[in-house]
């Protein structure tokens, strides 16, 4: 199974203000799973763009960066009220996951410990496996993992939990050069997102080019010559 990119319509773990003109311009591309976060945008823009992406065939993302309960369950039922297919983010309640599997959402909470906006990822790798371990035992069925944002060994942390941790992963956060897609086609994880760095243009010119290039190289056996790319135009 190819590994999947999640285009995130984000910048420094803000939702755009622009996605639904954004995705209009890039919904021809190869990504076919797409999401943003739950702020700052109002709800019924959020509605509108998700609907957007449903009428082209994608499968939508809601990630949510908050930690309480009470911000974890206001995010599900945005998904919720937004038809998204996938919650992302929180850290883990039953209530979360309960709400999830009401309304048929797959839920894939944090791992670790997370603080900040932007976010930064805290804890053993040890301490993360056992927490998938549990999650998993409890109907979860994949996890959020701040892998590059993590304080310590980033590579050893996402290759531990893609091949010991017993669910699917998704790699999140900082993954804005060839060197870092390289590492992530190497270990496979089911899916991995990338927002700030296609608006940051770390992956060539347009965004609609970016993630094409991003999905070809993920899915072929090519390899890139030079992380140089052109000025964002």
């Amino acid at each position: 199974m190819n590994t999947e990119l999640i285009v995130m319509l984000t910048h420094n773990d803000l939702t755009v203000r622009n996605a639904y003109q954004v995705f209009e311009q890039c919904k021809d591309t190869k990504a076919l799973y797409w999401g943003f976060k739950e702020k700052p945008l109002p709800i019924e823009e959020m509605r509108r763009i998700y609907a957007k992406m449903k009428d082209c065939g994608k499968r939508t993302v809601l990630e949510v960066v908050a930690y309480s309960e009470k911000e974890g369950l206001e995010g599900a039922q945005m998904a919720a009220s937004c038809g998204c297919d996938i919650l992302m983010g929180t850290c883990f309640h039953d209530s979360i996951l309960q709400f999830c599997q009401l309304h048929n959402i797959t839920y894939m909470p944090f791992v670790g410990r997370i603080t900040g906006r932007p976010s930064v990822l805290e804890g053993s790798v040890e301490s993360m496996l056992a927490e998938a371990e549990r999650l998993k035992a409890l109907g979860v069925s994949g996890v959020d993992l701040l892998g590059y944002r993590y304080t310590d060994n980033a590579q050893q942390l996402v290759s531990d939990m893609v091949s010991k941790s017993g669910v699917q992963v998704c790699v999140a956060g900082s993954i804005n050069s060839y060197e870092r897609l390289r590492f992530i086609k190497k270990v496979q994880p089911w899916a991995f997102t990338i927002g700030s760095a296609f608006f940051d243009c770390k992956f060539g010119s347009s965004m609609a080019k970016q993630i094409n290039k991003v999905c070809d190289f993920i899915n072929s056996e090519e390899t890139v010559l030079s992380d140089a790319v052109p000025l964002c135009v």
